[in-house]
């Protein structure tokens, strides 16, 4: 599970990075007001769209100002351990808030919710509502409980529910790119991660209510989408239902099933002008028909998100990541003869259970063979309920796990800087997504690559716009560009 490469381009996540909250314009009618912050990976902050969208029906408009609201909702993320406790104390925080103002609802949402639900209400008395990844339907029935002074509890995870008919509101963002939801769940059971026990079995969502989303919107205005999933190489759609049941389907189920390679297709095909990047993706799942595609079409960006988490063998089959090291690279070779240009990024443990120092340069070995753009460097963390903390020793001293870690992140700096280099001296088309950050008379943006640029401000240029760029130089994780003149 990555954290928001699209977003950003960096050498490691900060952890404690606090959550994000985002407010859309007021519905009238609307009385009440909901802060709602996200954590974590893109699909929570894509949830929290559907949840802005449910509430919004129900009377409440979003707000930044977490003291002026009547409702708190945190979506959380339980992938790392340090997310946890930068929600504990953001919870906290909230507690002592609520004794100003006692009817105050504060909520939880996401992962954290299903894994720490009995704490969060009963033993630390955080919260008034704890709701599930599968259940944010159910939000308007929770919030009566609690305002009868009752709290309210829906974890259940389904098999069924993929928020297809819902509408997501666009929260923050720059009204150029968004994310589309395909997939939810997760059916691969890697021993380190807790998110298949927190998000439950893996389902698709029917292409058509996709495309429909795709088109519209294109319709208002926006020129890049996100196909987002847990793993979106495994989407598999047959009119229903869990991907594990797809055995039992019949036979013209079977036969009429779309796999992702021909979801992309049609996306590509209903919205042509439209660019198209998608995250997560699964070595283990990915199809060469998927680069087929990405070669077919201009508008699939060459650009590909595909976690490994470890060079060696020992640790990947520790993992449990039903993929070996040389089926990765052999991967990654066939996908670089069908899509010369595609760039890839990582997600990679250090420091994992029993891992040796051969492991460790294992991992740096097929750093340097793979050369990627970037990446998301971790020191494990032991998360509750997983087969790894059930059943391994996390018995790599800190100091070890630091040091290793300190080793790849430096190794993915030249290798980030190496392949930005690259880059120089060649003409590419950038998606203007908003002012640099650091010069307010430049723009930034992202090549096919998902390379950040930025270029000098020209009159007539404005967000969205697709521009050609010449890249004169680079630093290590930026392009510096200027506009080709047409």
């Amino acid at each position: 599970m990555n954290f928001k490469p699209n977003i950003v381009q960096e050498k490691y996540i900060d952890e404690t990075k606090q959550g994000e909250a985002f407010a859309i314009a007021e519905k009238d009618g609307n009385s009440k007001k909901l802060f709602l912050e996200s954590y974590g990976c893109q699909m929570n902050f894509s949830d929290s769209e559907i949840v802005a969208s449910i509430l919004n029906e129900q009377g409440y408009n979003t707000t930044l100002k977490v003291e002026e609201a009547d409702l708190i909702l945190l979506n959380t993320c339980s992938i790392r351990e340090k997310a946890e406790q930068t929600v504990r104390m953001r919870l906290s925080q909230f507690k002592n808030l609520k004794k100003e103002k006692p009817n105050m609802t504060v909520g939880v949402l996401g992962c954290m919710a299903e894994r720490l639900k009995t704490k969060f209400l009963e033993e630390e008395q955080l919260v008034d509502l704890v709701v599930g990844p599968d259940a944010y339907r159910d939000l308007p029935n929770l919030l009566k409980e609690t305002e009868d002074g009752r709290d309210a509890i829906n974890v259940i995870l389904s098999k069924e529910e993929t928020y297809a008919d819902i509408n997501p509101v666009r929260l923050g963002g720059n009204g150029v790119t968004a994310y589309v939801t395909i997939t939810r769940g997760c059916d691969n059971m890697c021993t380190f991660c807790v998110v298949p026990f927190t998000r439950g079995r893996e389902r698709s969502r029917d292409p058509h209510s996709i495309l429909e989303e795709c088109k519209s919107l294109w319709n208002s205005g926006y020129k890049e989408i996100t196909l987002l999933g847990q793993n979106v190489d495994s989407y598999l759609w047959y009119g229903g239902g869990p991907k594990k049941d797809f055995a039992k389907a019949s036979e013209m189920q079977q036969a009429t099933a779309v796999n992702f390679a021909q979801l992309l297709d049609l996306v590509a095909k209903a919205v042509p002008e439209m660019r198209i990047r998608f995250s997560t993706s699964n070595p283990q799942d990915m199809s060469l028909d998927v680069f087929r595609m990405m070669a077919k079409h201009d508008n699939i960006c060459k650009y590909v998100h595909l976690p490994v988490q470890s060079g060696s063998n020992n640790m990947l089959l520790a993992m449990n990541r039903q993929h070996t090291r040389e089926e990765y690279l052999d991967l990654i070779k066939k996908a670089k003869e069908i899509v010369p240009e595609v760039a890839f990024s990582q997600d990679m443990i250090v420091g994992f259970c029993s891992e040796t120092e051969e492991d460790h340069q294992d991992t740096l070995s097929l750093m340097r063979e793979v050369e990627y753009d970037y990446g998301y460097m971790f020191a494990y963390s032991e998360r509750p309920g997983t087969p790894a903390h059930k059943k391994m020793e996390d018995n790599i001293p800190a100091d070890v796990k630091q040091r290793r870690l300190a080793e790849v992140i430096a190794l993915q700096g030249e290798l980030s800087r190496k392949r930005m280099t690259s880059y120089v001296g060649r003409i590419h088309q950038v998606l203007i997504e908003g002012t640099s950050k650091k010069n307010q008379n430049q723009w930034k943006g992202r090549n096919s690559q998902n390379a950040v640029c930025v270029f000098d401000k020209l009159e007539g240029q404005q967000i969205g716009d697709l521009v050609d760029v010449f890249v004169f130089d680079n630093t290590q994780g930026t392009l510096l560009g200027e506009t080709v003149a047409k």
